[in-house]
């Protein structure tokens, strides 16, 4: 069995328990955020995990990784030989409601100038949710047992944003953005800031070798723009996490600021 909705421990062992001996297989879905700072280009399912200061608490909002961390030490306990742990990176593709990808092909069939944070040869790291989905089944099908990554491969913030359809970025210094106070991650997608940048370049190569791929991203792109257009997705989505996407208007003020900011500097 799937279980992709497990947030609390004791909800967690509550299902597996009920589950013992007549699921064969139990794959969790966790989360990337379950690794502790600082982070390190590259790290693979051994680095150091963040742990709850409290046992006790169920304030997924505030202590989201940590509870995905102690989920999994419950999965692992009692199916010790039949279980998967899923650390996922960003999920996306169709049917994503959280907007931190859909922004960026919604944001392309506007065309014009777009604001793109930091330079094109940073890294990111997201994952289509059906090819995820997919590896999953597969996974659970043939009692792969242990702890994963499960993310795409890091690509350059320049080729993901070509291939939502970007087709005239204009690439502004990550310094500057937050000196305007533009907020990584939610109102600036795919970006988290140069501080923590190894965040988005977790390995994946356990799960390849046990048959995750991947498809391209202009596939991805392409799907999630046609599903927001149906749904009438909006470029700013408001979430339980913040709001995702940067208005238009603030964009446009960025854009101006950054290239009075460059005829100032100019020699």
């Amino acid at each position: 069995m799937i279980d992709p909705s497990g947030f609390v421990p004791r909800v967690v062992r509550d299902s597996a328990e009920l589950l013992r001996g007549s699921a064969g297989h139990y794959v969790f879905v966790s989360s990337g955020s379950v690794y502790a700072e600082p982070y390190v280009a590259g790290y693979d399912e051994s680095a150091p995990t963040v742990k709850l200061e409290d046992p006790a608490s169920e304030e997924v909002l505030r202590d989201y990784g940590p509870l995905k961390a102690a989920c999994e030490d419950v999965v692992r306990e009692v199916f010790p030989d039949a279980h998967a742990n899923v650390r996922a990176g960003l999920i996306v593709g169709p049917h994503d409601v959280s907007g931190r990808f859909t922004y960026w092909p919604l944001r392309a069939s506007r065309g014009g100038d777009v604001l793109a944070p930091g330079s094109p040869e940073q890294l990111t790291q997201f994952i289509d949710v059906r090819d995820l989905g997919a590896w999953m089944v597969d996974t659970c099908e043939r009692g792969i047992s242990g702890t994963f990554n499960a993310s795409g491969e890091p690509i350059p913030l320049g080729a993901a944003l070509e291939g939502c359809g970007v087709s005239e970025p204009v690439w502004i210094d990550e310094d500057f953005l937050l000196e305007q106070g533009v907020g990584p991650w939610m109102e600036m997608p795919l970006w988290v800031g140069k501080d923590v940048s190894a965040f988005l370049q977790m390995s994946v190569a356990k799960a390849v070798d046990a048959g995750l791929t991947f498809r391209p991203v202009e596939e991805t792109a392409r799907d999630t723009l046609a599903w927001a257009r149906e749904v009438g997705a909006e470029l700013v989505t408001e979430t339980p996490y913040g709001t995702a996407g940067l208005d238009p208007a603030r964009e446009a003020e960025l854009l101006e600021a950054w290239r009075r900011r460059s005829v100032t500097l100019a020699p």
